[in-house]
């Protein structure tokens, strides 16, 4: 991040995102095929909230375009078996619904890719179904093959930088579908950005921009499975769908990168036999929206148990326990993982001030040093805002605070004080 942008958005509260009302009649998004800056990218796609396209350009030197694809730009199955074999997969069953998503099940690799030969040499059918590999933890399975980088655009990733320290999880998947294949409506994990990367085949997605999804809820406030279906249209069960804007359709080609926004809602379809890399990820530009999803998601576990309120002396801790897992995550967690984003980066404005970077992860270094201090500073005071938002919440009040990993005014202050010094020390312009 260069000087320019810090000082653009250094003193930003509220993320003051533009409307989107651009993006409801427009069939168009940003193709990047030139030189982009990071910085540029920071202000004219992520702070907005805004996707865009990156051409193939970006994708060349990745040894998966070369080593998983045919020179007729196929999946190449010799190559693959090769390298995974029987290694166990997640499969979904495109033609089965299970609440609204797809069932799964795992199996190991070289059948999945039997399926896939015989799915295509019968006209692309099977009595199977329509199979599909997907959030496959390939990256972590294994972490020596290297067959992709990570673009810097998409590199300040709290969500993933988090899992690996903690050396638990990971949001970064592998898909590999045949031609039909797709994914229902829904939008991403904690309201996160993702990037899509196609090493081969071609994709159609349908993106609604944050907002329009209230439109086609059905009579019961649920979203629908299939957006293109034709129930949408009967006004019975789903009033408002006519006042949705159309989706935002975009074809996306081999070797393109799409960057879906956070809190776009989407649905996916695989136009020929296809494998792409997806990550989920969050920056201080959207954790402002993950705050905001984690209080929606409470409220709505409050309101389905509300009627045991008055009968449960340990009713808010139950809610917090239902909604981790529904969602994934809790507020403690939430907090944990502020720590964690927090404490790196002022390791790391400490390390450019005395050249020890012992103090931080040694894989975080090269990413760190890349976005540079002013990006570190801009996390910080994120951070600040997200955990002054928490200290003013009443239900992160009657969290047992001496359980937490992060004691907020602590914390707090001591963001204060790294940056200051920070800005003493000339790391960091005064403003």
């Amino acid at each position: 991040m260069d000087r320019e942008a810090y000082r653009n958005c250094c003193s930003l509260v509220k993320i003051p995102r533009q409307s989107y009302e651009q993006f409801w009649s427009s069939h168009f998004v940003d193709y990047i095929d030139k030189d982009l800056t990071y910085s540029k990218f920071f202000r004219k796609y992520l702070l907005p909230n805004h996707p865009c396209m990156f051409s193939r350009r970006f994708t060349e030197d990745w040894k998966c375009r070369k080593q998983w694809v045919t020179e007729e730009g196929k999946p190449n199955f010799q190559k693959l078996l090769q390298e995974f074999d029987e290694t166990p997969v997640p499969v979904a069953n495109c033609n089965a619904k299970e609440y609204n998503a797809n069932p799964k099940q795992v199996m190991p690799f070289k059948e999945f890719i039997h399926y896939w030969k015989e799915y295509i040499q019968n006209g692309h059918s099977s009595p199977k179904g329509c199979l599909y590999l997907k959030d496959w933890h390939m990256s972590r399975d294994f972490p020596e093959h290297n067959v992709y980088t990570t673009p810097v655009f998409f590199s300040s990733d709290w969500l993933n930088e988090y899992w690996d320290t903690l050396e638990v999880d990971d949001y970064r998947f592998v898909y590999m579908g045949p031609k039909g294949s797709w994914t229902p409506f829904h939008a991403d994990v904690f309201r996160s950005y993702s990037w899509s990367a196609n090493i081969c085949g071609r994709k159609k997605w349908l993106l609604y921009p944050p907002g329009q999804e209230e439109f086609l809820r059905d009579t019961h406030g649920n979203l629908p499975y299939d957006v293109t279906s034709s129930d949408l249209q009967d006004k019975g069960l789903f009033p408002h769908s006519e006042e949705a804007c159309q989706p935002l359709e975009i074809i996306q080609e081999a070797g393109e990168i799409i960057f879906v926004p956070s809190g776009w809602h989407h649905q996916v379809y695989n136009l020929e036999d296809t494998i792409s890399i997806n990550h989920n990820w969050l920056n201080g530009c959207n954790i402002d929206i993950m705050w905001q999803f984690l209080q929606n998601e409470l409220s709505s576990v409050q309101k389905e148990i509300d009627e045991w309120r008055n009968t449960m002396d340990s009713w808010h801790q139950h809610c917090q326990v239902i909604m981790k897992a529904c969602s994934g995550i809790d507020y403690g967690e939430f907090a944990s993982f502020l720590k964690i984003i927090a404490d790196n980066r002022m390791a790391f404005l400490s390390a450019c001030s005395t050249g020890d970077s012992s103090d931080y992860p040694r894989h975080l270094s090269e990413t760190l040093t890349t976005l540079g201090p002013y990006h570190a500073a801009f996390d910080l005071q994120r951070v600040a805002h997200i955990i002054e938002c928490l200290l003013c919440n009443e239900d992160f009040k009657r969290l047992d605070h001496s359980t937490l990993t992060l004691q907020p005014e602590t914390m707090l202050q001591q963001i204060r004080d790294t940056i200051q010094s920070t800005r003493g020390q000339h790391l960091l312009y005064q403003e």
